[in-house]
């Protein structure tokens, strides 16, 4: 069969060429081609699905060749065989690549609509590739108030390297501007911010970001693509910590990075390969597995997550709601307009004078208190000493992290039986 004979069956099975080389659906379907396989890892790629529901439940899936699976197999292997001496398979060692983990990146990238996608091993792993980017000496805008382990890793290890650190208030594109130095090479964002909920205008900072020749990194984390696509706003680099909404069910720990362009992505791959940080083929399985119900997941905690930062509002325990969906949040407006809802994150400011936050986390039986977010439980917890304990004192009094800052990460649970709950222990922990 001819070369054009097998392009045709690959473009009629919803194949394209060229304008979609950035979906990297790499299909591995069994056909009546023995080309196509070949044909198709060169570059050939499948038409994106227009919904994001559609994209999380099928896009990088179908990797089983042999016995057409509508799930992707777990490759649990360490290696795979040559065929011969300058014969290489597909894949030869899992740490530079593994079906599994693929089918994973390819995934990722159909969600942000990113050129490439790498599942990574923890969050921490992709903040860390990413910097290792960047050249000795040079220097980084990041947000004054982002998560602890990246705070710690920006001031804590890669100074030792040479790499220098700024923080700003990332809602204020001229305190970004500012800081701008000769020697800076990257911008790094949280919004929403960790955890008071602060939002940067990507569109405003890509614009800034060119004009002096910077790349641009959001952490997507708390939005997931489901709500932002920074990428779509010209950002260069997205990370997510996956343990978090992606997956969903606070069973593994993982990260990832997407890029923009291919020159990144090659970069990228180069790192992930050397560093060893790939993500194994059962944690990769176990976000894939997670991801098909990202959507649904999302839009119900996110409902639920409404109604309870209304509630809050009203209760005389809370001095401030921070929630973007809440009309007097300062970034309202922003929020309108750069994402497709407010989040399932509230942070709310409790009056310590009128609860004892101590007697009121343990007054918790559904929300769990705990540093993590993102899962179908509801969880709760104190930044200044869980998430957010390793920034200096004088950082988090920077930041606006103080004792009563509470930040919740609302579940799937029913919001009547999580308002409940809240009553009952500020009730149970009053002064």
């Amino acid at each position: 069969m001819s070369e054009s004979t097998c392009l045709k069956i690959a473009q009629d099975r919803g194949v394209a060429f060229g304008a979609y080389h950035h979906f990297q659906f790499i299909i591995l379907r069994q056909t009546t081609c023995s080309r196509i396989n070949t044909i198709i890892a060169k570059g050939a790629t499948f038409m994106p699905f227009p919904q994001l529901q559609t994209r999380s439940i099928h896009s990088g899936i179908y990797k089983d060749s042999e016995f057409s699976s509508v799930t992707t197999p777990i490759y649990m292997t360490s290696c795979f065989a040559f065929s011969g001496i300058d014969e290489p398979p597909p894949f030869d060692y899992t740490r530079s690549g593994n079906p599994t983990r693929q089918a994973l990146n390819e995934n990722l990238a159909a969600l942000e609509n990113a050129y490439s996608g790498f599942a990574l091993s923890s969050g921490m792993a992709a903040i860390h590739t990413v910097l290792m980017l960047l050249g000795k000496d040079q220097h980084v805008i990041y947000g004054k108030e982002v998560y602890g382990g990246t705070y710690r890793l920006f001031n804590k290890v890669f100074p030792r390297f040479g790499l220098s650190f700024t923080p700003v208030d990332t809602s204020n594109l001229e305190e970004i501007a500012a800081a701008i130095r000769p020697e800076t090479a990257l911008i790094w964002i949280e919004t929403p911010s960790n955890p008071l909920l602060n939002l940067t205008n990507l569109e405003s900072l890509v614009t800034l970001a060119r004009e002096h020749q910077l790349m641009t990194c959001v952490d997507n984390t708390f939005m997931s693509p489901v709500l932002q696509c920074p990428i779509e706003l010209g950002v260069d680099i997205v990370v997510h910590s996956t343990t978090k909404y992606l997956n969903g069910h606070s069973d593994v720990i993982g990260g990832a990075v997407l890029v923009r362009t291919e020159p990144l992505a090659e970069k990228i791959a180069f790192l992930v390969n050397a560093l060893g940080v790939g993500q194994s083929p059962f944690d990769a399985w176990l976000v894939l597995r997670g991801i098909k119900t990202l959507v649904p997941r999302v839009q119900c905690a996110q409902d639920s997550a409404g109604k309870i930062a209304l509630w809050l509002q009203e209760q005389p325990e809370v001095k401030k709601v921070f929630y973007p969906g809440l009309p007097q949040h300062p970034h309202y407006e922003l929020a309108k307009k750069q994402q497709k809802g407010a989040g399932a994150m509230i942070t709310a400011e409790l009056d310590t004078h009128k609860v004892n936050l101590d007697a009121f986390f343990k007054a918790m039986k559904l929300f769990h208190l705990s540093v993590s977010l993102g899962g179908v439980e509801s969880l709760i917890e104190q930044p200044a000493t869980m998430s957010h304990a390793t920034l200096t004192d004088e950082a988090r009094a920077k930041a606006g992290i103080t004792p009563g800052i509470v930040r919740f990460s609302i579940g799937c649970e029913h919001f009547n039986d999580l308002i409940a709950e809240l009553d009952h222990a500020f009730k149970v922990a009053k002064l």
